[in-house]
């Protein structure tokens, strides 16, 4: 039996469909019976538990041989940091109470770097916390999810202008979240060796001009990125409802990605996905 957190979202839900089409037992925590009716169609077992609750997340990692753990953000938090920070040991805690033997944790790239990472920051403390309670971990560090593209598709499709606070030409690993969820997944299947770190990219590096590119042939028409100053993080994630604090750690890691601060611990030995930049961008269109 393997536990799936985040089920509702991106890698949760591929991790869940992975492991059904593989013929494992499955048990997604949601927050309502609601919102796990198509994961019981589906044949996965449904626990409701929040990481707010924490005899009922316990229960929910009873009895299983492994996790996928994600902690998602609520952005709107006005003490962002802290806020995420706690639900990481809520998890921990659970983790630690329920013996589940293994745990593969979505964290991030730059998960080893200690400061300047923005939002980052948070899933290093989450790795940290995991490490001292976990019997096995497993750490997938993926880079810049290709979904990211997906707010700015409407003004490409008003406007022919893809917004991007990374330089045009600069090309960066990206990857998709089925692949994501496929390599967490697998990870589970191939069982704990205790601490372990998973790199993980796309099939090659892509620029914002060639998402744009992309976008063009994928609408038939011209497209550009369009470079936003990283002053204007923090009033663009604020139009998207994030607290002062969480749009700007999004100006820290943006700031720190045009350093080139942020990279992986192991290059050498990254795990690369299949789906290319297109497909992503196709199946957001």
């Amino acid at each position: 039996m393997f536990v799936v957190l985040g089920a509702t979202g991106h890698t949760g839900s591929v991790v869940a469909e992975t492991l059904l089409a593989r013929k494992q037992s499955v048990r997604v925590v949601v927050r309502s019976a609601e919102k796990g009716a198509s994961w019981q169609e589906k044949g996965a077992e449904i626990a409701v538990a929040s990481l707010d609750d924490l005899p009922a997340l316990t229960k929910a990692f009873q009895g299983a041989q492994g996790l996928y753990l994600l902690v998602p953000p609520n952005y709107g938090a006005s003490a962002w940091l802290s806020e995420q920070r706690q639900r990481m040991e809520q998890a921990a805690e659970a983790v630690k109470a329920s013996g589940i033997p293994h745990v593969v944790f979505l964290s991030s790239v730059g998960g080893q770097i200690p400061e300047g990472t923005g939002p980052i920051r948070a899933a290093r403390y989450g790795e940290q916390k995991l490490g001292s309670v976990g019997q096995n971990l497993t750490i997938l560090r993926p880079c810049y999810f290709m979904e990211n593209w997906g707010p700015g598709i409407a003004m490409v499709k008003g406007q022919g202008i893809l917004p991007t606070f990374i330089a045009p030409a600069v090309k960066i690993p990206m990857i998709s979240t089925r692949d994501i969820g496929r390599a967490g997944a697998e990870c589970l299947i191939g069982g704990g060796m205790g601490k372990q770190i998973v790199e993980l990219a796309g099939p090659e590096e892509y620029s914002p001009a060639q998402a744009a590119a992309a976008l063009g042939q994928i609408l038939g028409k011209s497209v550009s990125a369009h470079l936003a100053p990283l002053s204007a993080v923090v009033p663009t994630f604020k139009s998207f409802g994030f607290s002062d604090e969480a749009a700007q750690l999004f100006e820290e890691m943006y700031t720190s990605f045009s350093k080139g601060a942020i990279g992986y611990e192991q290059p050498a030995s990254l795990v690369r996905g299949t789906v290319t930049l297109s497909e992503a961008l196709r199946g957001m269109v």
